[in-house]
């Protein structure tokens, strides 16, 4: 459907502008004329042509969402209207691909949806949390409420991923470059040697025979070796996406000794966060515990929080059949059984989330801490050794003249 650029004047004689999907002009015309709206200027737009070219379409960032979910809250208390709140954002919005979706969210408002139910139809944008906290939202009256929440919730959590890659990128960075540097070294710096060492006619010692054969290998099957590790690297993701293999996987991440730590933390921060996000918004226990083992990202978490559940709906408390579980931590028991028995589950909650952030900026700082040493160690052992074994036949004519 083609989108008009229009300006106009409203009711109070105010300017207003924006852009407006609509069959025709006159069709869109009529639309702002049934919002009050005297049209001073109207015309096609052509700014927001979508190419839609595979890998290039724009991405929505987590800020992005931020970003809406706290302007659309502002509106919604300023006493706007939603679907002039919704009209409003997507106009205003730079990402074309979210653009998209708040013009169709706005459209199914319109054609008589509930808001929740409108976001509910783009679930890689909106996700069950998202939707639910919005649908508590509706229900209550306290959408603006609810909108505040989501922002600040939505921001701690992207806060909280960005401290953890952060801790991987480091070291994945450190490992890339020296797989690159001993790709180098084995298949152009040690040839050169090699040629050097075959017309002394002498027998190598060990060391450096191991290293050229290890050249030789590499250059006679370098494109079998990396198309192994292609092969493996796809196999790893598929076998990943299994239900067996995801939790297989899940389940080791979580019992490694340095990484398994930050993710049981990272796991306790998440679900006591969002937890008491959904309590404190309105929404009941048992659709909470659904929503929260659905967004968990670790299936070992997500199994004990529906084990949770469901003795939950069978009667028992939250703490007994959590503590069972030994997913989480005693401590994390401790506090939830205390916030069900004082009737402030939902703040003690939120107070278990504000501990485990910073246990897990503790346990980013830990992690990077124990890497280091361990990659310089590395790098110093496979580089200085690959080094020191082409050198070891220089030494070894050195000490022969030298006699």
């Amino acid at each position: 459907m083609p989108k008009f650029k229009w300006e106009g004047r409203n009711k109070q004689g105010t300017a207003q502008s924006g852009v407006l999907e609509a069959k025709n002009e006159s069709v869109a015309r009529a639309s702002l004329s049934a919002q009050g709206i005297k049209v001073n200027k109207i015309s096609k737009s052509i700014g927001d042509i979508e190419i839609n070219i595979p890998g290039l379409k724009q991405k929505i960032k987590t800020a992005d969402l931020v970003i809406f979910t706290k302007q659309f809250a502002t509106m919604i208390d300023a006493g706007l209207p939603l679907v002039q709140c919704l009209d409003i954002l997507s106009s205003q919005q730079p990402n074309l691909t979210f653009k998209k979706v708040l013009v169709k969210v706005k459209e199914d408002v319109e054609s008589g949806s509930t808001f929740a139910e409108a976001l509910g139809k783009h679930p890689n944008v909106f996700d069950r949390l998202f939707v639910n906290l919005v649908a508590a939202g509706e229900v209550g009256g306290i959408l603006d409420t609810i909108m505040n929440r989501l922002a600040a919730y939505i921001e701690k959590a992207m806060n909280l991923r960005k401290k953890v890659k952060g801790a991987m990128v480091y070291p994945a960075s450190v490992l890339g470059v020296a797989v690159i540097v001993v790709a180098v070294i084995l298949i152009w710096v040690i040839p050169v040697f090699q040629q050097l060492f075959s017309a002394g006619g002498k027998a190598l010692p060990a060391p450096t025979q191991f290293v050229i054969n290890l050249s030789e290998f590499v250059q006679s099957y370098f494109l079998m070796i990396l198309g192994v590790l292609v092969i493996f690297i796809i196999v790893v993701k598929k076998v990943y996406k299994t239900e067996k293999g995801r939790a297989a996987f899940d389940k080791a991440f979580i019992k490694m000794p340095i990484v398994g730590p930050l993710i049981r933390k990272v796991a306790v921060a998440k679900f006591t966060r969002t937890l008491g996000t959904l309590l404190s918004s309105g929404v009941p226990i048992l659709e909470g515990l659904d929503v929260v083992a659905k967004t968990a990202g670790n299936v070992v978490v997500e199994r004990a929080i529906m084990m949770t559940r469901e003795s939950i709906s069978e009667g028992r408390t939250i703490a007994e059949p959590l503590e069972e579980t030994k997913v989480f931590p005693p401590m994390v028991v401790q506090m939830i059984s205390v916030g069900e028995a004082t009737g402030a589950l939902d703040q003690m909650l939120a107070k278990i989330a504000d501990f485990y952030d910073t246990e897990v900026d503790e346990a980013v700082a830990a992690l990077t801490s124990a890497i280091e040493p361990l990659l310089m160690v590395f790098l110093g052992g496979t580089i200085g050794g690959l080094i020191i074994a082409m050198y070891l036949p220089v030494f070894t004519m050195a000490g022969a003249v030298a006699g």
